[in-house]
């Protein structure tokens, strides 16, 4: 068993094979976790760099406990505190990180584009765990295992992709997976929010959240990425609660078998309800579980001897 790659930089032409693979291999990781001892020896004498330049909590600690879980030996990078900090030039902050023989590298990075230059200047391999509003395929992939978890199936399945899509690294890696393996995806969200010719991507656009609720099997809710100014693109947070939050009562009306995905850290009150957050059609704490198990998946094919 092994992928395609070797490296995981996005979803976009992923195999639909290697995908599968993934998918699999997490489901027999997702037993290790439920064992009173979570450890295997797979990665024993891997030397895995964790180098995050962009703030994180669900995916760098996901990444660092599949890697313990996995037996790995693992090294924490952080720009605040660092080197960078005193001017030294990235390509020369890796290079320095690789002189001490790390086998892969799990890099984060604010730029989109960077986890591809990583592997034209190192010879580790590379998993990307974000970078800029590119991609974020490990967070796509969590989301596809748990999809298929509680559905148990791709083809002919209605998705929509709901909130700052324009904003979203999850939105793009999201979009190039489920349609891969067959899905109907759609997106729904302010037309402030939403990029100019996305349905070349082959997803239907939807403006009103009760129709996206209405017509689907399952809604992924986005936050608004503050972060990156999307507060601009909006009068203001109350107001896209009232047009684009998911509610209970809004979903009660329009389709009480629907499954919420969120992909953290939730805004309550914003793009999603407290009542909706805590309650029966939601799988978000799942899916943070689910997300140690599918990077133990890709550390494994990517890393195993």
């Amino acid at each position: 068993m092994s992928l395609t790659s070797k490296h995981l930089l996005g979803m976009q032409n992923a195999p639909v094979e290697d995908i599968n693979l993934i998918l699999d291999t997490a489901r027999t990781f997702r037993e290790v976790l439920e064992r009173p001892v979570k450890k295997v020896p797979t990665l024993q004498g891997i030397t895995i760099c964790n180098l995050f330049y962009e703030n994180s909590t669900r995916t760098r600690l996901s990444f660092e406990l599949a890697e313990k879980r996995l037996s790995a030996d693992t090294i924490n990078f952080s720009k605040a505190g660092s080197s960078a900090a005193k001017g030294e030039s990235f390509k020369d902050t890796v290079r320095n990180i690789e002189a001490m023989k790390v086998d892969m590298i799990v890099v984060r990075h604010e730029s989109a584009g960077v986890p591809l230059f990583l592997t034209k200047v190192t010879s580790a391999k590379v998993i990307n765990a974000g970078d800029g509003i590119h991609e974020h395929p490990t967070q796509a992939l969590l989301d596809l295992y748990s999809i298929r978890e509680k559905k148990g199936k791709f083809e002919g399945l209605k998705v929509c992709i709901v909130g700052d899509i324009a904003h979203s690294r999850v939105a793009l890696s999201n979009i190039f997976a489920l349609k891969t393996l067959g899905a109907e995806v759609s997106v729904c969200g302010p037309l402030s929010m939403m990029p100019r010719h996305i349905e070349k991507l082959g997803v239907k656009v939807l403006h009103r959240i009760d129709e996206a609720i209405a017509e689907n099997d399952v809604i992924n809710v986005l936050r608004i990425q503050l972060e990156r100014e999307a507060g601009s693109s909006i009068p203001s947070v109350r107001e896209y609660h009232n047009y684009f939050g998911v509610t209970a009562e809004r979903i009660e009306n329009n389709n009480p078998d629907i499954l919420i995905l969120h992909p953290g850290p939730i805004n309550r009150g914003v793009e999603i309800s407290s009542e909706v957050a805590d309650g029966p059609y939601q799988i978000i704490l799942d899916q943070v579980t689910n997300g140690v198990a599918v990077r133990m998946a890709v550390l494994y094919l990517l890393g195993g001897k």
